[in-house]
């Protein structure tokens, strides 16, 4: 525990309201605005998280223990010097003191912020849950503490780093100015605390589900843009309400425990219609929004992709405070020079001309007290459910809308895994990926994650396993355009979703991957192939319809070769492996 809450010679603003907030952050916060909805949108410089300058404060020698890169510790102390003295400077600190979860095994966090990052302490004080919520009247204790100056620009390349002393519990983050790495910083050190007390800490949304006369709670993994919180705060008739939508602890016998009191959601292509419970949210005045576009009348476009020279000339100003060099946005303004110019063969901006297209990672805070239906997060049944999300694309995009794993072993072999294809939030690195557990948040070897969810699952006898499809079969949006594919849609999620929930699918192995899909053939599963097309629920029947079987083989050798070669990479137990690869 940190016992010395005043690290800083500096003037400490704790736990301000939010409208102390929201003041500070039209005062001290570069490029934010105030939206036609009345709440406060900022457009920050960093698009995504920073992995890449991402680092644990330890020895090289230690850095097998660890999932990240390691910086020496004398090292890392000079730089933790010159963000004290960037905070001694300024003078003036925005203290947040909250917990992540509630109850017994609430963990407090003492957020540090210099006050060009209010509109940060705002989405955090947003999203932690308070000392009485999360443990009544119990005095304050800060277990973890992250110290976040965006403005100070460290002397390291790139000009700005995440450090995390996971041996002391800080974090301390110098120059990023985008939200995820403040709400990353706690989550980073929970997943390392908690895994020594035996737990797992899961990138996955959760909710509570009613299964006859009983009711348990479903985790749901996913990488960020897989639709992780579109699933969680779907419905599935009237057997779910939501609880989490980022990251929960997973315990023994399946106890589960929250981390976060609202949602962190992405904006781009939000509707009231396909959601309305984040559209809604992100509309009200109390919501936080960073990298939403808005119109000139500050209303938002949740679309907006290509950006006209009109309206880089509107936006010319924030642009450059943002990073934009300021002779291309004035030659893009000016018509010198067309989007065309600036994309290569395959469509992708040449460096320095991302500003002509907005960014797709738009994104909100949602406190839960806007979330309709949500359950009660102080008493949780265990889980008894756990799935992980694969956002399929391209030319061979496989995947099932749904399979049910047929072993603990298999389960732990495509959840280490965690496929799916890159999204915007990962920037200009788009196409397939894999990531262990879709955890990139944990800071130990990867491969204690697969051990880990082993040891766990042996305590839950009753648990189902699946994973869903969220994104194509058979090609991207162009072939869905051209009707030569498919996307997976929120109905379809949600119909399988129903469907296996309420115990009304007749399930078939799969003769080259061991799992269970859907049974085309079953007169049972005739209601779900009217609501899901049958080329979703089974890829195979697609690529030996259209012609295809031929691409459908070879994905197949190639997949269970390559996810062999990824888990041997990580150590993990040959009865995993083969167990998904044979």
């Amino acid at each position: 525990m940190h016992t010395d809450l005043r690290p800083f010679r500096a003037e400490y603003l704790t736990n301000p309201t939010q409208e102390q907030l929201r003041k500070l952050a039209l005062e001290c916060t570069p490029s934010v605005q105030e939206t036609a909805c009345g709440n406060l949108n900022k457009i920050s410089r960093n698009k995504a998280r920073m992995a890449k300058y991402t680092y644990v404060v330890a020895e090289a020698a230690r850095s097998h223990e660890y999932s990240a890169k390691v910086i020496d510790p004398e090292r890392a102390r000079a730089l933790i010097d010159g963000q004290r003295a960037y905070i001694e400077q300024i003078g003036k600190l925005i203290e947040v003191q909250g917990y992540v979860g509630v109850g017994p095994r609430a963990a407090g966090v003492q957020w540090l912020y210099t006050p060009e990052g209010a509109n940060i302490a705002g989405m955090q004080s947003i999203l932690a849950f308070s000392r009485s919520d999360a443990v009544g009247d119990e005095a304050f204790q800060a277990r973890f503490r992250v110290v976040y100056t965006p403005d100070h620009v460290p002397d390291i390349e790139g000009g700005q780093c995440i450090l995390a002393d996971l041996d002391n519990y800080v974090t301390y983050v110098m120059g990023p100015d985008y939200f995820g790495e403040s709400k990353k910083g706690a989550l980073r050190m929970l997943n390392k605390w908690a895994y020594g007390e035996g737990a797992l800490v899961l990138h996955a949304g959760a909710k509570s589900v009613k299964m006859g006369d009983k009711t348990i709670s479903m985790t749901i993994m996913g990488l960020s843009g897989t639709g992780k919180t579109t699933t969680t705060f779907s419905k599935q008739g009237d057997v779910t309400q939501p609880i989490q939508d980022d990251m929960v602890t997973l315990w023994p016998a399946g106890e589960v425990t929250i981390t976060e009191n609202g949602c962190f959601a992405k904006t781009f292509g939000l509707t009231e219609d396909s959601e309305p419970v984040i559209y809604r949210g992100t509309v009200s005045r109390e919501a936080w929004v960073e990298n939403a576009y808005t119109d000139e009348d500050g209303r938002f476009d949740f679309f907006k992709t290509v950006l006209t020279a009109d309206e880089v000339k509107r936006w010319r100003s924030v642009l450059i405070q943002t990073g934009a060099n300021a002779e291309k946005v004035d030659r893009y303004i000016a018509g010198t020079v067309s989007e065309h110019e600036v994309r290569d063969a395959h469509g992708v901006l040449a460096d320095g001309w991302e500003f002509v297209e907005w960014t797709g990672n738009g994104r909100s805070i949602i406190p839960m007290s806007a979330v309709e239906d949500a359950a009660d997060l102080h008493d949780l049944p265990p889980v008894e459910s756990m799935g992980i999300l694969n956002r399929d694309e391209g030319a061979d995009a496989c995947t099932p809308g749904i399979v049910r794993f047929t072993s603990p072993e298999q389960a732990a072999g495509f959840f280490m895994l965690g496929e799916t294809t890159k999204t915007s939030a990962a920037g200009k690195d788009v196409g397939k990926t894999r990531s262990p557990f879709t955890q990139p948040f944990f800071p130990l070897a990867h491969g204690l994650q697969a051990k880990r969810f082993s040891e766990l699952v042996a305590t839950m006898p009753k648990v189902t396993l699946w994973m869903m499809n969220t994104g194509y079969v058979g090609g991207s949006q162009k072939e869905v355009d051209a009707g030569s594919a498919h996307k997976v849609k929120i109905r379809h999620s949600s119909a399988m979703l129903e469907a296996m929930l309420t115990d009304r699918i007749v399930w078939k192995r799969d003769a080259d991957f061991g799992y269970d899909i859907v049974d085309l053939d079953a007169p049972e599963n005739a209601a779900l192939i009217e609501q899901v097309p049958a080329d979703i629920l089974n890829p195979a029947h697609y690529y030996g319809r259209t012609g295809k079987n031929a691409l459908y083989r070879t994905w197949v050798r190639e997949m269970k070769a390559q996810r062999r070669a990824f888990l041997q990479s990580y150590d993990v137990d040959a009865a995993i492996i083969e167990a998904t690869c044979a």
